[in-house]
């Protein structure tokens, strides 16, 4: 925005200042030094700017998307998308209809953004609360558009994972939530306490691809799950929420299933399940809490 700065519009010369894209050479790992972005405001100055007549909407609507002002890539490759204008309500507080049509302009952003012929992948997110990084408490999501398919998604097809992860038999008692042809579980290999994965029975590709009647029910399905995990510890549950689709390069990938991971802090009441040394220095992830276990706690949080 044009005064406080946060989450909003401005130079695509986001490489300046000795940045750009770097590769790890002990680990091959991307690394994008963005230096424009450690001036960026921690928090607005005074007034949110998601509100309406806020400097980043001014005018009503019921969802938007817009240009991020601190990007991490150039050409408008990230963007903020606001769930709904009322600033105290999160994603629990939405109507059936208020989800769909967030479900909807993630999927129009994602088409949008996958059309252009400098974007290969288009990953949809969201930081929930301080303790994850989230600067203004007014529900948005954000999305990144890559040059280049990531080592995150790129990994998932690699496995061939994609087709064991979503075996409807395997899940079994890490079931969680059923809502139309979604289903919401935790993974047996699970690497915070809490993490849920929500995905379609059957093998639709991406965002854009999905029918109305999936819409549908993913809008239904996120209500539920974000919903029990704010129940689950009598408050709000900070969370990281992304969706992987299906790359948008003009590749075939025939295992591509859209779905959702949702990795929430906490492992027990006020208590963060931090990730630390042991993790990152060897690359296995230590979980204290049972997958089933935590699927029961869960389903038992029923609306």
């Amino acid at each position: 925005m044009s005064t406080s700065g946060v989450d909003g519009t401005g130079s695509d010369n986001v490489e300046r200042a000795g940045g750009g894209h770097r590769i790890d050479p002990l680990t091959g790992s991307p690394t994008h030094i963005v230096a424009h972005r450690q001036d960026r405001p921690n928090l607005p100055d005074g007034s949110c700017p998601f509100c309406v007549g806020g400097s980043e909407a001014p005018d009503p609507y019921e969802v938007r998307a817009f240009t991020n002002r601190w990007p991490p890539f150039p050409d408008g490759r990230a963007e903020i998308v606001l769930y709904t204008p009322d600033h105290d309500a999160s994603f629990t507080d939405l109507s059936a209809g208020q989800a769909r049509k967030v479900v909807d302009l993630w999927a129009e952003r994602s088409a949008a953004l996958g059309a252009r012929d400098d974007v290969s992948y288009v990953l949809v997110f969201e930081n929930r609360g301080p303790e994850v990084g989230a600067t203004i408490v007014h529900p948005h999501g954000q999305i990144y558009a890559f040059a280049d398919v990531p080592p995150a998604a790129l990994a998932e097809f690699a496995t061939g994972g994609m087709h064991r992860g979503f075996d409807a038999d395997a899940i079994g008692d890490r079931l969680v939530s059923n809502i139309g042809d979604w289903s919401a579980w935790v993974p047996a290999a699970a690497g915070w306490p809490y993490e849920v994965l929500l995905a379609p029975g059957t093998s639709v590709p991406d965002l854009p691809s999905l029918d109305d009647a999936s819409r549908d029910s993913l809008g239904v399905l996120l209500v539920d799950i974000v919903s029990r995990l704010d129940r689950l510890f009598s408050a709000p549950m900070p969370f990281m929420m992304w969706i992987h689709q299906r790359p948008f390069d003009n590749r075939t990938w025939p295992d591509a299933r859209v779905h959702i991971h949702i990795a929430p802090l906490l492992r027990s009441p006020g208590t963060a399940r931090f990730v630390a040394a042991g993790e990152l220095g060897s690359g296995v992830w230590f979980n204290p809490v049972e997958p089933a276990v935590a699927a029961a706690e869960l389903r038992a949080l029923s609306s």
